[in-house]
């Protein structure tokens, strides 16, 4: 099925609402899932899309392990897009995305600075 984009603008805010885990192919073995393109570990990342006065979260996929991500924090989402999905009767929309990073650049607070 084709992979819709989405229009992450349109967003008033996404934060991260379950940290990065790296997505599992079997869990009889525990062997993780890989990127057929980039050979990266896939990670699973929760994140709260909200717009207006509605919020969803939606478990979207990254290739390769995004670096400073933590619960709660404000992200930019790069490349969006929702692939619907079904199988054996079962159906849903599966999320995926070029890159998901903190929004701003964590702070050293304290680091450098004049007291």
């Amino acid at each position: 099925m084709a992979s819709l984009p989405i229009d992450t603008a349109k967003f008033t805010g996404i934060i991260c609402a379950v940290p990065p885990a790296p997505r599992v192919a079997n869990r009889e073995t525990g062997q993780l899932r890989v990127d057929r393109e980039t050979g990266k570990t896939v990670y699973q990342v929760g994140l709260c899309l909200m717009a207006g006065g509605s919020a969803d979260v939606v478990n979207v996929s990254v290739a390769g392990e995004p670096v400073g991500i933590q619960l709660g924090m404000p992200v930019a989402v790069r490349d969006l897009v929702a692939t619907p999905w079904e199988n054996d009767g079962r159906h849903g929309v599966a999320f995926r995305a070029a890159e998901i990073r903190p929004l701003s650049a964590p702070t050293s607070a304290g680091k450098g600075a004049a007291q």
